[in-house]
């Protein structure tokens, strides 16, 4: 669901940071140049990691009344690549360079009913859109799943905003959330936004498409931060290049082919445009699909991968290939 956007970049001071659930810091950030962050919008900023200047996107929670401070929360990442660790070590009157808040996950009003639907850290993009569905006395229910009540951010918010319209579910209390009780009974008018782990939105877009709803009323952003195995250093080779480059845990594919000197065509490195997908030619181990973009189909097929989240692991039947052996995809690049 990514959109073009014009970025705007400023300098931010961090003017609040503080523990809100379990392994989860809010960070509020004061913009040199305010404006205003709609519904669904995130900021991406640079941060050092290890020495190096990375990118990061990040959902805005929330922006005060003069546009001048901007909410974010960042969860630290387990295995990390280096990210939310740093984003956990900042402090009250440290500077960062963020961009004016983009938008590629816009809330459309008038619809007869709404579902918005949040996974764990994935709840940040969309608090504000619940705000709105609630001034303009909209019909929506607010589903909000995590593995514990203590990992589970702005509950006792979203408890007092929205009442009996917020349903939790949690894990390890013995309630997980059923994706096919949740779609069984919904109307066929309603849109359904969502953000959380790779896992969730699988099964939800799966059983919306099998249900028959409209495949447009299906709204959705992922920050491409989970998949499907832990990562793996891998070895991208290139086809038409005879050149090796090595993707470790904490840099993408795509950052590292850049790092190595090749333009990779690329827009919102989360996984949902599709700009840069890249051609296999071959490949030993196990392609991690993190992607949005790639239908089902295509990701079977094992052609194509969206080197800005996606990954390459090393699983091989039991009795098969060298402990350890690191995985090797195989790609062409104009």
């Amino acid at each position: 669901m990514a959109a073009t956007n014009l970025e705007v970049w400023q300098s931010a001071e961090v003017i609040d940071v503080r523990e809100i659930a379990q392994g989860i810091r809010s960070i509020v950030l004061r913009q040199s140049k305010p404006a205003k962050a709609a519904a669904g919008s995130h900021i991406d900023l640079m941060i050092s990691v290890h020495g190096e200047m990375v990118r990061r996107s990040y959902s805005v929670v929330s922006q005060s009344a003069d546009l001048r401070d901007l909410s974010i929360a960042v969860f630290q990442v387990k295995n990390s690549r280096g990210g939310s660790i740093a984003m956990h070590q900042l402090a009250v009157g440290d500077q960062l360079q963020i961009t004016q808040a983009l938008q590629n996950f816009p809330l459309r009003i008038g619809a007869k009913n709404y579902v918005i639907l949040a996974g764990g850290i994935g709840v940040t993009a969309l608090i504000e859109m619940s705000r709105v569905l609630q001034s303009v006395n909209a019909n929506y229910q607010f589903v909000y799943a995590a593995r514990s009540r203590a990992a589970m951010s702005f509950k006792t918010e979203l408890e007092n905003m929205h009442g009996s319209k917020l349903q939790t579910f949690i894990d390890d209390e013995g309630n997980p959330l059923n994706v096919d009780e949740l779609l069984a009974d919904l109307p066929r008018d309603t849109e359904l936004y969502m953000c959380g782990p790779i896992r969730l939105m699988d099964a939800v877009r799966r059983k919306w498409i099998d249900s028959g709803f409209e495949i447009t009323n299906l709204r959705y952003e992922t920050f491409g931060a989970s998949g499907w195995f832990e990562s793996e250093t891998f070895t991208v080779r290139l086809a038409n290049q005879e050149l090796d480059v090595l993707v470790d845990q904490k840099h993408s594919m795509l950052e590292s082919l850049e790092n190595a000197g090749l333009e990779v065509m690329a827009d919102c490195r989360k996984g949902e445009c599709g700009l840069c997908e890249l051609k296999i030619v071959n490949f030993t181990g196990q392609i991690d699909h993190r992607d949005v973009f790639l239908s089902e189909h295509q990701k079977a097929e094992g052609q194509k991968i969206i080197s800005c989240v996606s990954r390459l692991v090393a699983k091989q039947p039991a009795g098969e290939g060298a402990p350890g052996q690191q995985a090797i995809l195989e790609i062409f690049v104009d």
